[in-house]
């Protein structure tokens, strides 16, 4: 764990809107964030907005461009770069009329900011001088203007009736338009390896280091475990592309697409991340400086630097501190807490009086995502209310306009997405013809209509809180929390969440709430059930591979049950909790039979 100059925080990426416009909103305090750059039609909207508001000449960039995706993102990131620094630069500047900006800037930063500490020591007695304006303008963090992709949308297009090369296909174009603009800050790539996406990277010159190490575009990946760090990471550095960071996500406690492991936790799966931190740091940069030497690049003359970071159910400051000083990390993710801030996401007043009111039961681990990934979802979307009225006019499914996520060929030539209107008329179709029972048929119909469109939904609430038109699309909007929603039960203003995470107050009313280790095993137990549940005739195969899950989780409890004998100190409530839950945990997953006999 390096020094903390400002936040040991950040915000990452919620859907395509929610964090859309983020970093307008938090960078110039010190606070880093992820936007996504999937959507290319919300990022060309939030532009003009953008303009419009600032009274910018905005040109639009249409489909009657042939590279009009990655042109769309690069022109909004250059603009969102543009607004970001004259902000900053304003706070600076504020400190000559003595405004309460600055002010507010320190006052978010953490008491073990060494941003904080150095310039309380320095300039407490007498902060309006030359010499203060000076040390800020050489020290004051800039919050990161980051970007997420998510490798695996990355369908082909065509111009004019003719498909393309690669690198117009979706993600190669967002990346594209991210390396072309005038940022310096990093590229999140989740949901796994795309190898061609990868190799695109190599084409760029700005995500290559120089000889001092600096990289102006960096990579982070998000992972699992450390295994897929470890692939990825060699991977890339073999291309000369250095992972300047590893995020690690909970695979079922997180908001958005759920990416569930063989049973591993988050507890042990970051404690190798902190083992083998140095000896991954070491091979990686051994085998990216072979590369940079046979591509002829510059080759840094030290290991570069290589953070760790985690996110995925994080909820109370005793939490967060425990994960950067046991595994020490570089910075924890609270993503699902912040849509409850309107000052930091862009969700409407309708969204968010769904969200104070939702618990437990409001949540679901769904199959709502067309991608046949799972899904965290909050059940009263208002983007699924009509599906059975739908249903019953014979109009299942939703429009495809963006085509984001299609992928099915189970019955067209051409992929589409099983959320539209064509794939669900001809799955109905299909179940029909199957001669099932009635309750097989409700059931398959049921999972059927779950199916929603993400593309629109995610971006919905976006369109409704900037005042965008929402008459093409519709305002009904996909919400997608993580289980730990359910205890923040009220809107909060920014500094109240700061505060919240560092410890100056506490927005968690709640007193049932549990520890985020117990309830992420929770979680894995109850998936486990519901796997064990949904076997039908199961091979060896099968059954084989559940009992390695129920296995992986059972040593998972016993590394919990371990380290809780070596909490002391201001850690002894994580460690009452863990103990007084983990015995009857193990027992209940003991108890699980995983046989062919159902």
């Amino acid at each position: 764990m390096s020094k903390i100059l400002g936040h040991s925080f950040h915000i990452p990426v919620m859907g395509t809107g929610f964090t859309v416009d983020t970093p307008v909103k938090v960078a110039h305090l010190g606070i880093s964030s992820v936007i996504s750059i999937v959507d290319d039609i919300l990022v060309e909207k939030m532009r003009e907005m953008y303009c419009k508001k600032l009274s910018l000449p905005f040109k639009p960039i249409t489909e009657k461009t042939k590279d009009f995706r990655a042109e769309r993102i690069t022109s909004y990131l250059n603009l969102m770069d543009k607004m970001v620094k004259e902000k900053f630069e304003n706070l600076k500047e504020s400190i000559q009329d003595k405004s309460k900006e600055l002010e507010e800037y320190f006052s978010l930063l953490p008491d073990f900011s060494e941003v904080k500490k150095e310039f309380t020591e320095k300039f407490a007695d007498h902060p309006y001088v030359k010499e203060a304006k000076e040390w800020i303008n050489n020290n004051l963090p800039l919050g990161s203007i980051d970007v997420n992709i998510m490798t695996k949308l990355d369908k082909e297009n065509y111009y004019k009736g003719e498909q393309l090369p690669s690198e117009y296909n979706d993600a190669h174009a967002a990346l594209r338009g991210f390396a072309m603009s005038n940022l310096e800050s990093s590229m999140v790539l989740s949901a796994g390896m795309n190898p061609r996406l990868y190799g695109y990277l190599e084409q760029f010159a700005d995500f290559y280091p120089d000889v001092s190490g600096y990289i102006k575009k960096k990579i982070v990946l998000k992972v699992s475990d450390f295994r897929s760090a470890l692939i990825q990471g060699k991977f890339l550095a073999k291309k000369g592309i250095w992972i300047s960071e590893f995020r690690i996500e909970s695979g079922l406690n997180c908001g958005g697409h759920a990416f569930a492991t063989d049973g591993f936790l988050m507890g042990p799966i970051l404690e190798e991340f902190k083992d083998k931190r140095q000896e991954l740091q070491q091979d990686l940069h051994q085998i990216l400086a072979q590369a940079l030497e046979r591509k002829q690049k510059p080759v840094p003359n030290k290991p570069l630097e290589m953070k760790i970071t985690a996110q995925g159910g994080v909820g109370t400051a005793e939490e967060h501190d425990f994960l950067m000083e046991h595994y020490q990390l570089d910075s924890i993710g609270w993503g699902t807490p912040f849509l409850m801030v309107p000052e930091a996401c862009d969700v409407d007043d309708n969204t968010l009086s769904l969200l104070e009111k939702a618990n437990e039961k409001d949540l679901s681990l769904s199959h709502a995502s067309p991608l046949g990934v799972r899904f965290n979802n909050l059940n009263a979307n208002t983007r699924d209310k009509d599906k059975w009225i739908n249903l019953e006019q014979n109009q299942p499914g939703s429009a495809c306009s963006k085509r984001y996520m299609i992928a099915n060929k189970e019955f067209t030539k051409e992929p589409i997405c099983t959320a539209s209107k064509q794939y669900q008329k001809l799955k109905l179709a299909d179940l029909k013809s199957q001669n099932l029972s009635p309750e097989e048929y409700e059931k398959e119909v049921n999972l059927l209509l779950e199916k929603t469109c993400l593309c629109k939904g995610l971006s919905a609430s976006a369109f409704l809180v900037n005042h965008i038109d929402t008459k093409k699309d519709g305002d009904g909007v996909s919400i997608c929390p993580g289980p730990n929603l359910a205890y923040f039960t009220k809107k909060a203003k920014l500094k109240e969440m700061i505060d919240h995470i560092y410890n100056r107050t506490n927005l968690i009313e709640r007193t049932d709430r549990p520890n985020m280790f117990i309830k992420e095993i929770n979680l894995y137990y109850d998936y486990l059930k519901e796997q064990v549940n949904e076997l039908k005739n199961p091979v060896a195969k099968q059954i084989k591979s559940l009992e390695k899950f129920k296995n992986n989780l059972l040593d998972g409890v016993g590394y919990y049950k371990n380290l809780s004998q070596h909490f002391s100190g201001k850690f002894q409530n994580i460690k009452q909790q863990l103990q007084s839950d983990l015995s009857k945990l193990e027992l209940e997953i003991q108890n699980i039979l995983i046989t062919s006999d159902k």
